[in-house]
């Protein structure tokens, strides 16, 4: 049962045939929506891409439609709609992407996943030097920093032990963004 009735992603549903630049909104925390809404009450083209979470509660579930990047919504208009989007008091940061080409198509392939019934999930983008914590496995607690993303689902994290390094093929989903710098070896 949703809680509240699924508000629409784009707006209007030509937005990737308009040929207007694409900008970004980076937004107050949770205000996604209510961005979309005015973008729509002001007539400016968005798209707010929203996956469904399911929760059980006393028995009954319960879906939400929820943003898939948390504080983003891209919108297409003109310097004056930019202008009329900074108005809304929930614009922290607008930016204007430098190759809209690309970013176009980065975005209607997203549009097209969606369209296709794929559940999209929110994967945390993930480079050599990023510092991670191992969340399952025998390694569950300990911290370290990805060394290089090979081919496939699989990286090697080196994990400092008495100041040496030492190197494990770990599953992409056993691990998480760590905010920490990492110097030795730590168990949470």
């Amino acid at each position: 049962m949703p809680i509240l009735k699924r508000e629409p992603d784009v707006f209007p549903h030509h937005v990737f045939g308009l040929h207007q630049p694409w900008w970004v909104a980076h937004l107050r925390s949770r205000q996604e929506k209510a961005f979309a809404r005015y973008l729509r009450l002001h007539g400016i083209a968005f798209y707010l891409p929203q996956t469904e979470k399911r929760v059980r509660r006393d028995g009954r579930t319960i879906v939400s439609s929820l943003p898939l990047f948390s504080g983003y919504a891209f919108f297409r208009g003109t310097s004056s709609d930019a202008a009329r989007a900074l108005r809304s008091h929930v614009v922290v940061n607008l930016l204007s992407p430098f190759d809209q080409e690309t970013f176009d198509a980065e975005l209607r392939q997203l549009h097209e996943l969606q369209s296709s019934s794929g559940r999209l999930t929110l994967y945390p983008h993930l480079r050599a030097g990023d510092a991670v914590l191992i969340t399952h496995g025998v390694f569950a607690g300990y911290r370290g920093v990805i060394q290089r993303c090979p081919d496939g689902e699989r990286v090697i994290v080196s994990v400092s032990f008495i100041r040496q390094s030492v190197a494990v093929d770990l599953d992409r989903d056993s691990i998480q963004p760590s905010r920490d710098s990492v110097g030795f070896a730590e168990s949470v």
